[in-house]
């Protein structure tokens, strides 16, 4: 494919990352941001939710020498620590023994990419950029500057839209013949508080893990940052006996904070200030497909907004530019409809897998991780694990720590999910799992899977 001419909506993390793809391969990128520069301003408190970096997005960014940089501003969780309603601790590693995800700074992940797409000649930057009107027949797209009022109209070889849940590009898409689409809102929020690091600079939780405080139908998390403080997140229902619509006086507060979550509370002095300071945000789920028409083509949550319970949303906006990458490695003589058809066919069926699993993980965090039979359940896995290396991987293990299409984790993780239960009702006890007759049975399972 020749040298093209191309415009990327939106300069959040998939549109940088991708940008940085594109002029890898020579192409001369425009990206438009309807927001100012961040690298100027001061982020907005209140809406980041950490992320959790896993292989996805780790063999994305490697493609293009990103790792090292990277993991400097990288704080590895080896897994989740409970905070049980009794006061007692639980630590749930994630993986094998030394098995990580990330946790990364949203805003700082972001300006990285920007930083790493600044370097690269074959690429421009427009902030204050609204898209105001796009035209897929023609390519053609328009933009309205939030600061002049000037607008300005641009002509691209190919339009990549990856301007977020609610796209412009997308909404274009939508009025196109053939064009799936949905949304979904969760009936629960979130909002973003913090536990300040000692003053010492030091981490006043075990910064290696990922904190849930799980309370059924809510909780509460918490992941590290570099400067010794944590990002916390509550999730909790807008409306309901226990929800943010029964939370207004600083009474209500506290004593919802010292009822369910006191060994939180004990390390967040400035949560009044906070809690009525930053917005009680919306969780959407966006599913579409096709993710192409024409010589357009979304990525990221343009393409399939997931609720962050997965900790995925970010992983699968890096594995569609590693994935389109390299089909268009693969398909050099083809059309960018071409390989935009292809991109659609072989991956947004990924993109509906992993929204659905988002959700999943949101009730197993909330509701399972302080269940018994979830525990042993988990225990059996890891066992499994150990015992069938190569051949038995747990759900979890395929979809953080492999690049394993999400559809195909999503069905063999629930066919395993099923035999687990099966296996811990007929094997209770630990003991029981090194028996000959268990081992045949998993053998015999396995090999019905192969």
């Amino acid at each position: 494919m020749k040298k093209q001419n191309l415009v990327v909506v939106g300069a959040g993390l998939v549109g940088s990352l991708w940008a940085c793809y594109l002029a890898k391969k020579g192409h001369q990128v425009k990206i438009f941001e309807r927001r100012s520069d961040m690298r100027k301003t001061e982020m907005s408190a209140g809406k980041s939710i950490n992320l959790a970096m896993s292989t996805r997005a780790w063999t994305a960014v490697e493609k293009l020498g990103l790792q090292d940089e990277l993991l400097k501003i990288a704080i590895p969780m080896y897994g989740r620590m409970i905070h049980q309603e009794d006061l007692t601790l639980d630590f749930q590693a994630y993986g094998k023994e030394g098995q990580a995800i990330y946790s990364i700074s949203r805003g700082d992940l972001n300006i990285a990419l920007m930083q790493e797409a600044d370097k690269n000649d074959h690429i421009e930057f427009h902030f204050d950029e609204k898209c105001s009107k796009v035209n897929l027949d023609k390519r053609e797209i328009r933009f309205k500057n939030a600061k002049t009022g000037e607008e300005s109209n641009y002509t691209a070889d190919a339009i990549f839209g990856t301007d977020g849940a609610f796209s412009a590009v997308r909404y274009q898409m939508q009025k196109t013949n053939l064009f799936n689409y949905s949304q979904q809102y969760l009936e629960h929020g979130y909002k973003e508080l913090s536990i300040p690091p000692k003053a010492d600079g030091s981490h006043r939780l075990d910064k290696n893990a990922l904190h849930i405080w799980p309370r059924k139908s809510f909780m509460l998390i918490a992941l590290p940052n570099l400067d010794g403080s944590f990002t916390v997140t509550l999730f909790l229902q807008f409306k309901g006996e226990i929800s943010f619509d029964r939370l207004n006086s600083d009474k209500e507060i506290m004593d919802f904070f010292t009822k369910f979550f006191p060994t939180a509370l004990e390390h967040m002095p400035d949560l009044l200030k906070e809690f009525k300071e930053n917005p009680s945000a919306s969780l959407v789920t966006v599913k579409c497909s096709p993710w192409h028409y024409k010589n357009a083509c979304l990525l990221g949550d343009a393409a399939h907004a997931v609720v962050p319970f997965y900790g995925q949303g970010m992983n699968a906006g890096f594995q569609d530019c590693h994935v389109l990458d390299e089909l268009l490695d693969q398909n050099p003589d083809n059309s960018w409809e071409e390989v935009f058809e292809k991109f659609s066919t072989l991956h947004s069926e990924n993109g509906a897998a992993i929204a659905d699993l988002a959700i999943r993980n949101f009730i197993e965090m909330r509701d399972s991780t302080a269940s018994d039979s979830f525990l042993l359940r988990k225990k059996l896995e890891r066992y499994l694990m150990e015992a069938f290396p190569n051949r038995y991987l747990s759900q979890y293990q395929m979809v953080s720590f492999t690049n394993l299409p999400y559809a195909y984790a999503l069905r063999k993780g629930d066919q395993q999910t099923a035999f687990a239960e099966k296996l811990v009702k007929e094997y209770p006890e630990e003991s029981l799992w090194k028996e000959q007759a268990f081992l045949a049975k998993v053998e015999a399972w396995l090999n019905s899977l192969d």
